[in-house]
């Protein structure tokens, strides 16, 4: 994907007012924290060590959601502040965490939080730096990171279903959310998140960033699946009555067509970029 194309999409995002992206994701909180997995262990781990964290590092986490990034890096042992803005994903993420001592969650978006200049080893951004004010996101979080500190985007792609049943889906799509019928191929996701590095990274304020892909398999109920879609943006811009057709014929085509189970492929990045001394 071409940035200048990219950088367009993703302002949809972040162009939204604070409010409305605090609360965006509130009515798909719990199906969010179901549906979507988790960051695979090999990617956490590739992580750490890209970004030299430790048990005594000092992390920042900006829109920590119901905590799925967080209570992968917890163990670690390492102060982690998260911060989240929507009230149900600090309460999923606060007993999520609840048995991490390391762990503190405030309920703040990154634009509003009181910066703590310098105090950071890194600052994490688990699919969610694309939600930060473009003017903000860099530069707070540059001013936030003590000299040589690590800035961490990490992200799952959306999972893809196979191409059987991708195209057996076809005319409920057709019917029901025209605009929601697409598949990636590993191509295009390794492109958008390539693209994503090109245009999130400010290249005056960290150096070239380090990266890394992770492909996942999974096997997914009907019910988990519905979940993971009734989190994704697409789906919650859809109508009540046309989300809950979809969904519902959906699950029937699953149970009927494919015994209930789906086979699901992942693709997860991540990005390590060092903060530029003098930034």
């Amino acid at each position: 994907m071409e940035p200048e194309l990219l950088r367009r999409s993703l302002a949809g995002f972040s162009s939204r007012s604070l409010e409305e992206r605090g609360a965006w994701y509130g009515p798909a909180a719990e199906a969010y924290a179901r549906g979507r997995p988790a960051y695979d262990p090999a990617l956490i781990a590739q992580v750490v060590a890209a970004a030299g964290l430790t048990a005594s590092s000092r992390v920042l986490e900006l829109g920590c959601g119901p905590g799925t990034a967080t209570a992968a890096l917890a163990p670690l042992g390492c102060s982690l502040l998260a911060l989240e803005p929507n009230p149900a994903f600090c309460a999923l993420a606060s007993q999520r965490c609840r048995s991490f001592s390391n762990v503190t969650i405030e309920p703040l978006a990154f634009e509003t939080w009181p910066l703590q200049a310098a105090a950071f080893d890194a600052v994490l951004a688990a699919s969610s730096f694309h939600w930060i004010e473009p003017a903000v996101a860099c530069a707070k979080a540059a001013a936030a990171l003590r000299p040589g500190g690590a800035l961490i985007l990490l992200w799952n792609k959306e999972l893809q279903p196979s191409e059987a049943f991708h195209q057996h889906s076809a005319p409920l799509y057709a019917e029901l959310a025209p605009q929601l019928y697409r598949r990636e191929d590993r191509t295009t996701q390794v492109a958008i998140l390539n693209a994503l590095e090109a245009v999130l990274i400010d290249p005056q304020l960290f150096s070239p960033p380090l990266s890394g892909l992770v492909d996942s398999r999974f096997s997914f109920s009907a019910e988990r699946y519905l979940d993971l879609l009734a989190s994704y943006s697409g789906y919650l811009q859809l109508t009540p009555k046309v989300r809950s057709l979809l969904l519902e014929r959906l699950h029937l085509l699953i149970e009927s067509e494919w015994d209930g189970q789906l086979s699901l492929t992942l693709l997860s990045g991540w990005q390590v970029a060092h903060k530029i001394d003098g930034s």
